[in-house]
């Protein structure tokens, strides 16, 4: 039972990951957590002087090489050069054009942070303002903090569960588990309606497989967070509840399995970079009784292509 525990636990904690890439020690982390928050200051002024100043290449130049920006319509402009084109047909179009910006929140972790917000364009002599709010990714780069990801959406339209989901679609593709007696494969895709990420794990020891579960990641609107389910092939389950923190994500999963009895744990995921993260389980309790923690490194499956194959 202890086994067959443990596998179900890792494969819970599989489900826990964070919209944000880390390349650094813990302590490293730690130091970069505490330092930047002037420099996010600097950022939104550099980014508002250079709208203002109807300056398109320094505008794009504030953000990483080959970051993107995604408008209120979807469209998707990549790499500076793109970016730095539609502005300057914005700019020639709309001459004079006054930027504000509202930051609402920032969460950050390590060299990396999520910023909400929203920003007031106006044009004009009239005085006619647009208004986006907008979720950003900044990573710290060579020359400072630099815009990763920016995306737009009109204001007056909730955001959809997708655009809400958007710091994790990372995970997306083939990962695998290291270090531990049974491989845990995972793949995570959108669901064709883009509201859920779905994941599809399959767990061998032996060269056989042993368990095969399929989980479902969406938006809670009640809490304002990711909220997850997993449906395993042996008749268990597990749902768990999200909360963002410094070092990644705490989940606290509850889980019902096929003998009636029931479990919680608290998972910690730590990220080391964007294809690699460690997940630690405790305060695991199953049918009553305390069961031993665990960590496992979880890395991305790099998948061969029919040539290389060849």
């Amino acid at each position: 039972m202890a086994g067959w525990w443990r596998l179900h636990w890792i494969l819970c904690a599989a489900m826990v990951f964070s919209a944000m890439v880390l390349n650094t020690t813990a302590v490293e982390a730690q130091e970069k957590v505490e330092a930047p928050a002037s420099q996010f200051n600097g950022l939104s002024e550099k980014v508002i002087a250079a709208f203002n100043a109807g300056k398109a290449d320094q505008v794009a130049a504030l953000f990483s090489p080959d970051g993107e920006w995604i408008d209120e319509s979807g469209a998707i402009y990549q790499g500076r050069e793109e970016i730095q084109s539609i502005l300057t047909e914005y700019f020639e179009k709309y001459q004079g054009a006054k930027l504000e910006i509202q930051v609402e929140s920032v969460r950050i972790i390590g060299p990396v942070a999520i910023e909400e917000g929203s920003r007031e364009v106006q044009v004009g002599e009239s005085g006619a303002k647009a208004i986006f709010r907008y979720i950003a990714v900044l990573a710290k780069g060579e020359s400072g903090w630099q815009i990763v990801s920016l995306r737009d959406f009109d204001s007056s339209l909730p955001p959809t569960c997708r655009e809400l989901l958007h710091p994790l679609s990372w995970l997306v593709g083939n990962w695998v588990n290291e270090g531990v007696d049974a491989t845990v494969e995972i793949q995570y895709k959108w669901s064709e309606d883009g509201n859920f990420l779905l994941g599809e794990y399959v767990i061998t020891r032996g060269g056989e497989a042993v368990l095969k579960c399929s989980q479902r990641i969406g938006w809670d609107p009640l809490v304002g967070a990711p909220r997850s389910w997993m449906f395993d092939s042996d008749g268990g389950f597990s749902e768990g509840r999200w909360t963002p923190v410094e070092e990644g994500w705490v989940i606290k999963s509850q889980a019902v399995l096929p003998d009636a009895s029931t479990g919680s744990a608290t998972i910690t995921m730590k990220t080391e970079n964007n294809d690699r993260f460690t997940m630690t389980g405790t305060e695991r309790i199953a049918g009553g009784d305390r069961d031993e923690d665990f960590h496992v490194v979880i890395v991305r499956k790099l998948v061969k292509s029919a040539t290389e194959s060849e």
